[in-house]
């Protein structure tokens, strides 16, 4: 019985107390009915009639809801134990239990970020060095080309007695027994030879244990089975153990990546910059050119202007042409050399920056033409 029921308990029998005390006084005033002066204490009654009444009803009212509300929660925890009993049975199954690990799993390697058949391949099929098939439950693929072979197939049913033992003793008797299955299963592990049926492949196998508290609860009865794991080249991983190991696969993956774009990116450099060698190459032999041909302009202008020029202008002095013959003007303009700079040169010898410096006197009229070499 809880507070609030004892407290309703004492507090309806201080009414009923007081309703008897009341009662009695009701039947002495009976006896002596010309006295007006107890009728105050009727009604008193009957007021404390009406609120037992409704106590009464607001009792029941409460009564039921918790009976409802009891018969749900036993109801529920029915059908939990029902669950828990089916779960529990069905862990117990292997291929029900190895299909659990493999979900695991595959939860942990997409959250490392691993891509599926550019990173891993789940499930493949193999021959080791003894002539033995073997199918392992994932094969991670690393940035240098191994591979690291993972199964998940860990039996855990000494792991689940030991959860549902109320004996100390038999609870340590089952954790002793889960112990002895997981290190049996990593010499299991140890004869299949994962890494000689997936070449080139890491010298190890890692048993990947779907939860850290299977691992934990074996290490509580057998603190070297880590030891005789590696002995074995049998890595047992957790869940988190496992997720930092693919994360730094993941990594190197993507470092792998980058130095492979860098190269690329390097390969375009030396193909633009071998051209734009020949293009600078074609723009000097241009600008040259240009050059030669305003300096030869020059010069005809020059050579036109004292030696024809001067007998058309006597046709003019006679009066004899209708207008006067125009004189060419001479071309003053430069052309801008392309000539490296020698503020900033890379180690190439090519020159990255500053400006390019030219000389406006080499293309006047009758000057040096072309490039300084």
């Amino acid at each position: 019985m809880d507070a609030a029921s004892l407290l309703l308990g004492l507090l309806l029998g201080a009414l009923l107390a007081t309703a008897a005390t009341l009662g009695a006084v009701a039947v002495r005033t009976r006896r002596a009915p010309g006295d007006a002066g107890l009728e105050p204490v009727h009604e008193s009654l009957d007021h404390l009639h009406r609120l037992l009444a409704g106590m009464e009803r607001a009792r029941a009212t409460a009564h039921g809801e918790l009976r409802e509300q009891v018969g749900t929660v036993n109801q529920t925890s029915a059908q939990l134990r029902q669950e828990t009993a089916a779960l529990v049975t069905a862990l117990r199954t292997p291929h029900v239990r190895g299909r659990w690990g493999e979900v695991q799993l595959r939860r942990v390697v997409e959250l490392a970020g691993l891509l599926e058949h550019c990173d891993f391949v789940e499930q493949p099929s193999g021959t080791s060095d003894e002539g033995a098939g073997v199918r392992p439950d994932l094969v991670v693929t690393l940035a240098d080309g191994r591979q690291v072979v993972v199964d998940a197939k860990v039996p855990f049913t000494g792991y689940i007695e030991a959860v549902q033992a109320t004996d100390q003793a038999v609870r340590d008797q089952r954790v002793a027994a889960h112990a002895r299955q997981l290190r049996t299963h990593v010499d299991a592990l140890a004869a299949r030879r994962y890494p000689t049926a997936f070449r080139p492949a890491a010298p190890f196998t890692v048993l990947f244990v779907p939860s850290d508290g299977f691992l934990i609860t074996a290490l509580e009865a057998e603190p070297g089975l880590l030891e005789y794991g590696f002995s074995r080249d049998v890595v047992l991983a957790t869940p988190s153990t496992l997720l930092a190991l693919l994360r730094t696969v993941a990594y190197s993956w993507r470092q792998e990546r980058l130095a492979r774009d860098a190269d690329q990116v390097l390969e375009v450099g030396r193909r633009l910059h071998a051209r734009l060698t020949t293009l600078s190459g074609h723009l000097t032999r241009l600008g040259s050119a240009l050059g030669t041909t305003m300096a030869r302009f020059n010069d005809t202008v020059g050579s036109y202007e004292r030696s024809v020029l001067t007998a058309a202008r006597r046709f003019d002095d006679l009066g004899v042409a209708e207008q006067p013959v125009p004189a060419p003007e001479p071309l003053e303009a430069t052309v801008r050399t392309l000539r490296p700079s020698e503020s900033a040169p890379d180690t190439d010898g090519v020159l990255l920056d500053g400006e390019d410096r030219f000389d406006p006197r080499r293309y006047e009229p009758g000057g040096r033409s072309g490039t300084d070499g």
